[in-house]
């Protein structure tokens, strides 16, 4: 593999925390990409990371997994929770500000995920706002206005009394956000369901409906589907993905239909099987073996090899990502699909892509193998040509996506541990074995096509480019 050195240098300090960690402790290893840069985040367990402009700077939003640590800003220990960063000269990383979290370990605390929307793109806010949408551990879902990222406030909480949350979405353009909550409070058996709420006014919330499959609402008899794990709208869809790493669901919802209900109904935002079903327009039930993680649309393809015929030229997928859980390997090797969505109400998985085991010894590397998640964002840049899959010990991947029946490798980075880089066991005979390992957990690229990645073993954030040759290519 080819290895290459950080372009910073390891010495290198910011205002609040460290550029770059301790020395590392081994070389980062890439294929057409780079560092540009990178920044501990004070040594906190990441979560998603995503980027907004603002003016003329672009700042990074980093959500955490639980944990405490030491905010050299304030100089007191702080639980883990949102990172703010001026990362506009991505060289050199600015740490501006951090937003504490919910108590506990793991996912169980912190304020893992964040969204961000300008006030001058929502329907009724303050035209001169930032605002930001986090969740509060397990806790709740709430609102803080960022318009001076290094000076965050809370603006509102949007519901709360919750035991579980976790990735949700955000229509800037509508104010359309689908929380992804705790249901059993209300009586749904599941513990992951969507909250939909109008969010155009960020500080006057207002509830929509409740949403899951048929078998999640209150009063269901039989096996509960798995719950959703987070949902991406897009032209008038929403993709829900189901089951994280195993039993997976893709479902397909007509947006306008989710939002209204059916008209027929006496009570059509009431959680009853024929409403929930109402919008659906199609469903893929996965192999037990797979889950639904991330369900990124992929719209317009048009397939070069298929130039000649007549029809079916141009087509629709969904790149859907199945998490791996274990460590070491100890599961089904988890994989990333590409389903053709075309005919909205059949769809169906065309291709596969995953990243051999050999030579790399993933396997045995520590830590976890496999796919997390794609990135999430319509950049043009990267857009219909490359998206980028967080692999775990494997660091982010390249995907050539141009020919979707034939995805292919395009680049890769993994980066180097550091002092920071917590281990990562597995039970052999009752005895732990630890080994430290890159656990690069979500990846997202900003409007420059920059690549972010955010390290799940408190390595920090990691900001790369990609150097090959698709870079100024159009999709086929």
């Amino acid at each position: 593999m080819t290895r290459v050195r950080s372009l910073v240098a390891a010495t290198l300090l910011v205002a609040g925390g460290a550029a770059l960690g301790a020395a590392q402790s081994a070389a980062p290893e890439a294929q057409n990409m780079r560092l540009v840069g990178q920044h501990d985040l004070q040594a906190r367990s990441a979560y998603q990371p995503l980027v907004h402009k603002q003016g003329d700077r672009f700042i990074a939003y980093v959500g955490h997994h639980g944990g405490l640590r030491r905010n050299p800003l304030t100089g007191r220990d702080e639980l883990n929770g949102t990172s703010i960063l001026d990362v506009t000269d991505a060289r050199a990383p600015r740490y501006l500000a951090h937003i504490p979290g919910a108590p506990g370990e793991a996912e169980e605390g912190g304020a893992s995920m964040v969204r961000v929307c300008a006030g001058a793109t929502l329907p009724r806010a303050d035209t001169s706002k930032t605002y930001l949408l986090r969740t509060m551990g397990n806790l709740s879902h709430e609102i803080w206005d960022v318009s001076d990222p290094a000076r965050p406030a809370q603006l509102t909480t949007i519901v709360a009394g919750l035991r579980q949350t976790h990735k949700n979405w955000w229509e800037c353009d509508t104010g359309i956000a689908y929380l992804v909550s705790d249901g059993r409070p209300a009586g749904w058996r599941t513990n992951r369901m969507t909250k939909i709420y109008d969010l155009g006014d960020p500080a006057h919330p207002r509830f929509i409906r409740d949403f899951g499959l048929t078998g999640h609402e209150p009063g269901a008899t039989g096996t509960a589907p798995e719950g959703v794990h987070g949902p991406i709208a897009r032209a008038n869809r929403v993709y829900f993905a189901y089951g994280t790493g195993s039993k997976g669901v893709l479902q397909i919802v007509d947006r306008a239909k989710l939002l209204a209900g059916d008209p027929a109904s006496s009570a059509p935002l009431e959680p009853t099987p024929a409403n929930l079903k109402y919008p659906q327009i199609g469903r893929l039930d996965m192999s037990p073996d797979w889950g639904g993680h991330t369900s990124f649309p992929i719209l317009g393809m048009r397939v070069g090899e298929f130039g000649p015929n007549t029809r079916g030229v141009t087509r629709d997928f969904v790149l859907l990502v199945s998490e791996s859980l274990k460590n070491e390997c100890q599961e089904p090797r988890q994989l990333t699909f590409l389903v053709d969505v075309t005919n909205e109400s059949t769809p169906f998985s065309v291709a596969t892509f995953q990243v051999p085991e050999k030579p790399g010894d993933f396997c045995s590397r520590g830590g976890r193998f496999g796919p997390h998640s794609s990135n999430e964002s319509f950049a043009p840049v990267h857009y219909g040509k490359l998206v980028f899959l967080a692999y775990f010990n494997a660091g982010v991947r390249a995907v050539d996506v141009r020919d979707p029946f034939r995805p292919r490798e395009a680049g890769y980075f993994i980066p180097a541990t550091t002092s920071n880089t917590d281990k990562r066991c597995v039970d052999v005979g009752g005895t732990p074995r630890c080994k430290v390992a890159i656990q690069t957990n979500n990846v997202e690229i900003d409007d420059r096509g920059l690549i972010y990645l955010a390290d799940r073993a408190n390595t920090g954030l990691h900001i790369v480019e990609f150097t090959g040759e698709l870079r100024s290519l159009s999709p086929r």
